[in-house]
C-alpha cells in the first residue's frame, strides 16, 4: 500500500530526500528512482532524510545499501538521517547502521 508514500527531493547545498510513508516492496522503486535522477548523480553530497517514515522493511534497507555503494564508487558523499525507533533498529540490528554516515538533522552535515 503505497498511497501514502512521499520523496519529496530538496536541491541547495545538498540533495536532500525527504522520506515520508511506508518504505517497502511496493513504494522503493520509487526511492530507487529518486536515488538514481541526474539531480542526486550530480551532487557532491546526498542526504536521505528518514525522520517521516513510518516503517521500513529489508526492501527498502536494500535501497540504501545500493545508493551508499554507488556512493562511495562515484566519491559522493551519502548520510542517512535516523529515523523512527523501527527504522533504527532494522538499521542496527543488519549492521547497516555501522556502514552509513548518520545524523540526526540535515544541518549537522552542512
Amino acid at each position: 500500500m503505497q498511497s501514502n508514500f512521499r520523496v519529496e527531493v530538496h536541491d541547495g547545498e545538498a540533495v536532500v530526500l525527504d522520506v515520508t510513508g511506508e518504505l517497502d516492496l511496493a513504494s522503493s522503486p520509487i526511492l530507487e528512482q529518486e536515488l538514481e535522477s541526474s539531480a542526486v548523480k550530480s551532487a557532491s553530497l546526498v542526504i536521505v532524510d528518514l525522520r517521516h517514515l513510518e516503517f521500513m522493511d529489508s526492501t527498502g534497507l536494500s535501497v540504501l545499501v545500493r545508493a551508499h555503494q554507488r556512493a562511495v564508487e562515484s566519491g559522493t558523499q551519502f548520510a542517512v538521517i535516523k529515523g523512527p525507533q523501527q527504522v533504527q533498529r532494522l538499521l542496527t540490528l543488519t549492521g547497516v547502521a555501522e556502514r552509513l554516515t548518520l545524523a540526526d538533522s540535515p544541518e549537522e552535515l552542512l
